[in-house]
């Protein structure tokens, strides 16, 4: 599991640190910049990862298909993936491109909405070759393949910063783009990271294969599997976004250590985030091989290792917030609410990681629908409306929306962990 999860949660760490890098350069920038880059993320991820969950399926796939031995079946899927990416693609262009209505039914301020907007039509550039990095991964990961996707993560960082640096502050005869030139290094880290894995692919697989149509049932069975992992993803991220755009209307304060806070666990997620891969390949390649025993140690394993280290990361953030935030801000009242929203943020850690593994776990099995229901109702019917209600209601600020979050948090850890124990009785019984 370490062989296979090491890497892939250098890859997670790597994508993430895009994010972090941005946010970083832009607060140096100005409150108002990172007000902009923190928004802007939000709300495309809100769309673009419903794109990258689409894609989620072809961990089924290809590594139960890889579990047969059948390597033509995985060039197929990793095909259909690549279809689903080029179709889904425009939709998702023309939902970043008219954010601005939303963000006027929020009220967020005028300077606030253009400069975040300029963002998001620079990002939005960069949707296709996330969709295409994303099968070519997938279809790599799940054959033991996985130097290549770190190598690109990694790499791609110097990249970003490189683009970041001369875009945002018009360093070398650049202009000086501000927000926006955060969104056009991101695109260009892109690129070059669907390059770096099409070469991968091609050297270990030739061009036969991967590059002929897959046919409709094919690209509807990777649709099957994905939808309900989209659905899932999505209304994940979009429950933050919608949380950082209401805490906008807070000021500048409130949403710069909201995201502060968001960041750094969102970078503590990538890890079991990069272990729940692993366990999707490693459990879809046992059931690939009829042995209902390796699919069980491996998803437990897993789990154990999700959750041990996410332990860890709560006693960092209860320990030495401040040093944290500080790397972000220099801004005394955005550490002071940072440092509040970590506090809460460490009482979720570990069902964090509980349901971030199960989840890959379950994806291994071929069940993405369980994942979805239970982020769908706790995230949205049980904490949204106690954050907002703690939030507006009782006063509480940001650590309102915080807490009713956390709640809901914890409740999908246990739920996933039980429809995992569930899910495996019913794979052992069909073994014997």
């Amino acid at each position: 599991m370490l062989r296979l999860a090491l890497p892939l949660v250098a890859a997670e760490l790597g994508w993430m640190a895009m994010g972090v890098v941005d946010t970083i350069m832009a607060g140096h920038a100005g409150r108002q910049l990172l007000g902009a880059v923190a928004l802007g993320h939000g709300l495309y991820y809100t769309f673009a990862v419903f794109g990258v969950g689409m894609i989620l399926g072809l961990d089924t796939l290809i590594s139960q298909a890889f579990g047969r031995k059948d390597l033509d079946d995985c060039r197929r899927s990793l095909a259909a993936g690549l279809a689903v990416s080029v179709l889904i693609t425009p939709p998702l262009m023309a939902a970043a491109f008219s954010m601005g209505p939303v963000m006027d039914w929020f009220r967020i301020d005028v300077e606030l909405r253009e400069t975040t907007q300029g963002y998001l039509n620079a990002v939005a550039l960069g949707t296709l070759p996330l969709m295409l990095y994303s099968s070519l991964r997938r279809f790599l990961q799940a054959q033991d393949i996985v130097r290549p996707v770190t190598f690109a993560l990694v790499s791609a960082n110097i990249v970003n910063i490189i683009a970041n640096y001369v875009l945002i502050y018009g360093e070398y005869g650049f202009p000086k783009l501000g927000a926006a030139g955060a969104g056009y290094a991101t695109t260009l880290s892109r690129l070059y990271m669907v390059a770096v894995l099409t070469v991968a692919v091609a050297r270990r697989n030739g061009w036969a294969g991967w590059t002929a149509w897959p046919g409709w049932p094919r690209i509807a069975e990777v649709c099957r599997l994905g939808l309900p992992a989209a659905i899932q993803i999505s209304f994940e991220v979009a429950i933050f976004a919608l949380t950082t755009t209401m805490l906008g209307a807070l000021g500048p304060v409130a949403i710069g250590g909201h995201q502060i806070a968001l960041n750094l666990a969102s970078v503590t997620y990538m890890i079991p985030l990069g272990i729940s891969s692993a366990a999707a390949v490693r459990v879809g390649q046992a059931i690939g091989r009829r042995d209902a025993a390796g699919a069980s140690q491996a998803g437990w394993v897993g789990i154990a290792l999700g959750a041990g280290f996410m332990l860890a990361s709560a006693a960092v953030f209860l320990f030495a917030p401040g040093l944290l935030a500080r790397i972000y801000s220099s801004d005394a009242e955005i550490i002071e609410t940072a440092i509040a929203l970590l506090a809460i943020a460490a009482c979720f850690q570990f069902f964090d990681g509980v349901q971030a593994v199960a989840t890959g776990a379950l994806r291994g099995l071929g069940d993405t629908r369980t994942a979805m229901a239970a982020h769908v109702v706790c995230y949205w019917f049980l904490g949204l409306p106690l954050g907002w209600w703690l939030t507006y209601r009782a006063g509480w600020g940001a650590r309102g929306l915080w807490t009713g979050l956390s709640f809901a948090l914890i409740l999908i850890g246990v739920i996933l962990l039980m429809a995992w124990r569930r899910q495996l009785a019913k794979t052992t019984q069909w073994s014997s």
